[in-house]
């Protein structure tokens, strides 16, 4: 089985927290992970357009960007992609702000071992893969919003392209839904009448 490698964007000037990230991270994930450092924010944002990644670890405070401002910057290019702040700052307010606007979590530094770093990640990416997942059935549900053209005798859809389809094939090709077909008791009466009354009675 190919193992699966997890690659890890950090955006951190300071070379000494830059140095503990890296052994911890060796200590828990060792060469499933792929680690690239960069210590500028435009440097990192570089790398983030190349794609690729699976996950960007963050530091606030860089030489070309401070605050919250450098979340939002990166948080901006990175679309679904999971974020987690590292940051000097052990600040509860700017942890709740930065969850609420989109980082998958805010870790203060001198307060994270490997363990809690790894699960962070591990967490991160696999909201990070749900949050995608949901997006993308929403997307699917958006399709079937608005004006549906629908035979008055037949029922049949027509689509984009003009072409006319069965309800269960259009669905099937818009959304993920599955059919599982049966009868309702109108129909058994209509197609049915001399078993109708038996099967509905449960005879």
């Amino acid at each position: 089985m190919e193992l699966k490698i997890t690659n890890i964007l950090y955006i951190e000037d300071n070379p000494d927290d830059a140095a503990i990230i890296k052994r911890l991270l060796g200590e828990k994930c060792g060469v499933a992970c792929s680690l690239v450092h960069v210590d500028l924010l435009a440097a990192g944002l570089k790398i983030l357009e190349e794609g690729g990644l699976d996950i960007i670890l963050l530091d606030l405070s860089l030489p070309d960007s401070h605050g919250f401002a450098t979340f939002l910057e990166v948080k901006k290019r990175a679309k679904d992609l999971p974020v987690i702040i590292i940051t000097g700052l052990d600040d509860a307010i700017m942890a709740m702000k930065a969850v609420r606007e989109g980082a998958q979590d805010y870790l203060v530094k001198g307060q994270v071992d490997a363990n809690l770093l790894m699960r962070a990640i591990r967490y991160a990416i696999e909201r990070g893969k749900l949050i995608a997942k949901l997006h993308e059935a929403f997307a699917q549900i958006k399709t079937l919003r608005g004006l549906i053209p629908i035979c008055s005798s037949c029922k049949n859809i027509r689509d984009d392209q003009g072409f006319w389809q069965q309800v269960e094939s259009y669905v099937r090709d818009h959304t993920e839904a599955e059919f599982s077909h049966g009868i309702c008791p109108n129909c058994l009466k209509t197609l049915y009448p001399q078993f109708a009354d038996k099967i509905l009675a449960g005879k």
